[in-house]
């Protein structure tokens, strides 16, 4: 006979598994796509890293100092008592170094733009790509691509045209790099402030808004004074010349050494096209895939994504980011996140881990919601530099509980039994009843469903009937 008193089955403490590991028993083999080769004549990439870290040389330089002034155990005292570059810091730093402070500012923000120092409310620490820099390539090349991304931010825009003016040149810029690109020689500017102005008019025509606001006739046309007449841009913007802005973009990233830019042509660098060429890469990837990620919201790019293996999915994330703004794209996934799909809430934040600084305001902003508080502290953990595998000890008991839930649901929605089942052993509760017990306190929506189907998937009779017990005692309110 069965015994009518539940076992007190003891789990085994695991560290839990990640959300984007759920899926797996569902997983499919994809065959490997042949690793695509650069342009002719792209420099090979320790020779593209030499290139990166001589021209981040002094960038570098002003990250170890603040590694070695700023860092534990050293003297982080300012003015204002942060770790931060405030005036003080900036003396001190162009003291030590020989530098003017101006320069040594102008080197810090390469620095962070880098992301050889990473900046956390009120303290600066080194970066991980400092850390390796001196032995790893692809970390060089990842740092100096993360500053030709930023490179609007890099030099001062001008400011007499208007925020709107500017950004449409920031959006269209990428088609006139790849222009340069597969130009492969100097490019007059003349003609690339044609192929500027072109985009430029398409991204007006594509928000194209109707303003139905009452319009006068003009004399003689005989229409309507109340027809709906088209806006293709604010009058700002529009009215914004071209030919200045384009000359502020190629200087910023002439800045940045992504091109040579004088005698009124422009020519990119070997970094500057090898960077075009990645980026390119990565949106025919995506392009290819089945589901046409790129072309997708982030709703339907994450569920394209759910079958896919970790490393395919991430490559996949990363040529989803690469074809629009950081700031939308980090948007797009902070409202998928939210959703009711916890499967989508756990691989959006693991697309969020490849977008990394950048989306640090609003993954902190996250704290707020009970929702997604367990999927942003993991994530500022591992940012901070917590080892993944430890990154769970900054949840408090609830907090851990509430994460397993959503994970188990996760894997009810969307893996197999045996799965649910294996999830159980990574709770952080030692015994069965305690985590029942837990479980239902939390209160987290979908506690029913989960115990229900992990009775339903569990083969120890005793246990599931514990389990269903504690799902209808959850659904009376008992």
């Amino acid at each position: 006979m069965t015994s009518r008193i539940p076992r007190d089955s003891r789990l085994r403490l695991v560290r839990p598994r990640p959300l984007a590991a759920a899926p797996t028993a569902i997983n499919q083999r994809r065959p490997r796509r042949p690793a695509p080769r650069p342009p002719e004549g792209t420099p090979a990439p320790a020779e593209l890293a030499r290139m990166a870290r001589s021209g981040l040389a002094a960038a570098a330089r002003v990250a170890r100092w603040a590694d070695a002034a700023l860092g534990p155990g050293g003297d982080s005292a300012t003015t204002d008592g942060k770790a931060t570059l405030s005036d003080a810091t900036a003396e001190r730093a162009a003291a030590a170094l020989g530098l003017t402070p101006e320069r040594v500012r102008a080197d810090w923000d390469t620095a962070r733009l880098a992301g050889l120092i990473e900046v956390h409310g009120d303290s600066a620490r080194p970066g991980w790509r400092l850390r390796a820099w001196d032995r790893d390539d692809s970390a060089v090349l990842r740092g100096w691509v993360a500053l030709c991304d930023a490179w609007s931010l890099a030099y001062p825009e001008p400011e007499e045209y208007e925020p709107a003016a500017v950004a449409e040149v920031v959006t269209a810029m990428p088609q006139v790099l790849s222009f340069l690109q597969l130009s492969a020689g100097p490019v007059p500017v003349p003609q690339l402030l044609d192929l500027l102005e072109q985009r430029v008019t398409e991204l007006r025509t594509e928000r194209c808004e109707i303003d139905y606001a009452p319009q006068p006739a003009a004399a003689g046309a005989g229409t309507d004074a109340e027809t709906p007449r088209p806006a293709l841009a604010e009058p700002a913007a529009a009215d914004a010349p071209l030919e200045p802005l384009l000359d502020w973009a190629l200087r910023a990233l002439a800045s940045v050494g992504a091109l040579t830019y004088g005698d009124g042509q422009a020519t990119l660098t070997p970094l500057g096209s090898w960077a075009v060429w990645v980026k390119l890469e990565q949106i025919c990837v995506a392009a290819q895939s089945p589901a046409g990620n790129i072309e997708q919201g982030a709703e339907d790019m994450l569920r394209g994504c759910a079958r896919l293996r970790p490393n395919a999915a991430r490559a996949e994330y990363r040529a989803w980011l690469a074809a629009r703004p950081v700031g939308s794209a980090v948007t797009e996934l902070i409202a998928a996140a939210r959703g009711e799909d916890a499967l989508l809430r756990g691989l959006a934040f693991e697309a969020l881990r490849v977008v990394g600084a950048p989306a640090e305001p609003e993954v902190r902003a996250a704290l707020d919601e009970p929702t997604l508080r367990p999927y942003a502290l993991l994530w500022l953990a591992e940012h901070d530099g917590a080892d993944p595998e430890d990154a769970h000890e900054v949840l408090t008991r609830e907090e851990a509980t509430w994460l397993w839930v959503d994970t188990a649901a996760a894997v009810a929605d969307h893996g197999e039994a045996p799965l649910l089942v294996r999830h159980l052993e990574s709770a952080v509760q030692p015994t069965v009843p305690a985590l029942l017990s837990e479980v239902r306190a939390v209160g987290h929506p979908r506690t029913v469903q989960v115990l229900v189907a992990l009775a339903a998937a569990h083969p120890d009779p005793a246990l599931a009937k514990a389990v269903r017990r504690a799902a209808f005692q959850v659904h009376t309110g008992g």
